[in-house]
């Protein structure tokens, strides 16, 4: 009698997709050896920066940042438990950084609008500086609600959210067995293991000349953040004016075209892009050597490379494929 022949199992293969969320280009890439599960772990993924979009999102009149923003100034509003925790993991970079990272600079950011070249004036920009400073959003962990101290006080996750996502996205895809992903949403990015024998390859971009990089970074399992003055700005009276704000001041920081950070979670990723790029080049590495497992690619007004003592050398720029 003759046996049964069984088929071999298929190949695994890469799995690719592209949505626009979050105002940018969420990008999942993976490889697993089930197409459908594949597929279906990035749409979870999908989902899951959708959910945040629809919480965090300062455009949505629905989103809970809207209805904090809305009400907080006249008394305690209540927040979910993922809110409360990014709440205080904000005041701890504001600790950490001496205020160089602040939410409630959102008072001031508030007055920008870059797309129609819109700056606010010095009397505008003073009276709403009055509105900022972290200690004074006041978060009652017992009560499971935050209020604002001051008049005029807002807050935005801008500088948090898309690394908050990231991580979410990376837990999710570890839950279904992911083994060699990529997840990026926008300058945020995540890599789970390698590409199946080689690292994972992301791009520095180069501040001052489209489609060049800076810098190539080979990589395994770890988050990279940058931020850079060239995303959401427009140039007048030869002064460059960026999404990028320093909340002493409520104005864009000089010193800095970009700041790339590598570290295990893509929050504190982003935080660090924020809070260096502030700081400035002196401070704001000498602020990553303090930092375990932390490192940083800088560059600074001039156009020049610096790079943290635990990157060494940096590795030559390549052809290999790339995202920035």
């Amino acid at each position: 009698m003759l046996g049964r022949f069984r088929a071999a199992p298929a190949p695994g293969a890469w799995l690719k997709r592209e949505e626009s969320i979050m105002g940018t280009a969420i990008v999942v890439e993976l490889w697993c050896d089930r197409q459908a599960a594949g597929e279906a772990a990035i749409t979870a993924v999908m989902d899951e920066m959708h959910r945040i979009d629809r919480t965090m999102s300062p455009h949505k009149d629905d989103s809970e940042l809207s209805r904090i923003n809305r009400g907080a100034g006249a008394g305690p509003v209540p927040v979910s438990a993922e809110m409360a925790r990014l709440i205080v993991r904000a005041a701890e970079f504001s600790a950490l950084s001496g205020g160089a990272f602040d939410i409630t600079y959102a008072a001031v950011g508030q007055l920008y609008d870059y797309r129609n070249r819109v700056r606010p004036g010095d009397e505008e920009l003073a009276k709403a500086r009055a509105a900022v400073g972290w200690r004074h959003l006041v978060l009652d962990s017992q009560a499971g609600t935050v209020r604002f101290a001051r008049p005029g006080m807002r807050i935005d996750l801008g500088g948090f959210a898309k690394g908050h996502a990231v991580d979410n996205a990376a837990a999710i895809l570890r839950r279904r067995g992911i083994a060699h992903a990529m997840v990026s949403a926008g300058g945020d990015s995540r890599v789970i293991g390698d590409r199946r024998g080689r690292p994972w390859t992301i791009g520095v971009r180069d501040p001052r000349r489209p489609g060049e990089l800076a810098a190539m970074l080979p990589l395994e399992d770890v988050s990279i953040s940058t931020s850079g003055d060239y995303e959401r700005y427009f140039d007048a009276d030869g002064t460059r004016f960026h999404h990028l704000i320093d909340p002493a001041t409520g104005k864009s920081p000089r010193g800095i075209q970009s700041v790339t950070i590598l570290a295990d979670d893509g929050l504190t990723c982003e935080a660090l892009s924020k809070i260096v790029f502030v700081l400035g080049v002196e401070r704001g590495m000498a602020l990553v050597e303090t930092q375990s497992g932390v490192d940083a690619v800088v560059v600074d007004a001039a156009g020049a490379l610096h790079f943290s003592s635990g990157l060494l050398a940096p590795p030559p720029p390549s052809s290999a494929s790339t995202t920035q």
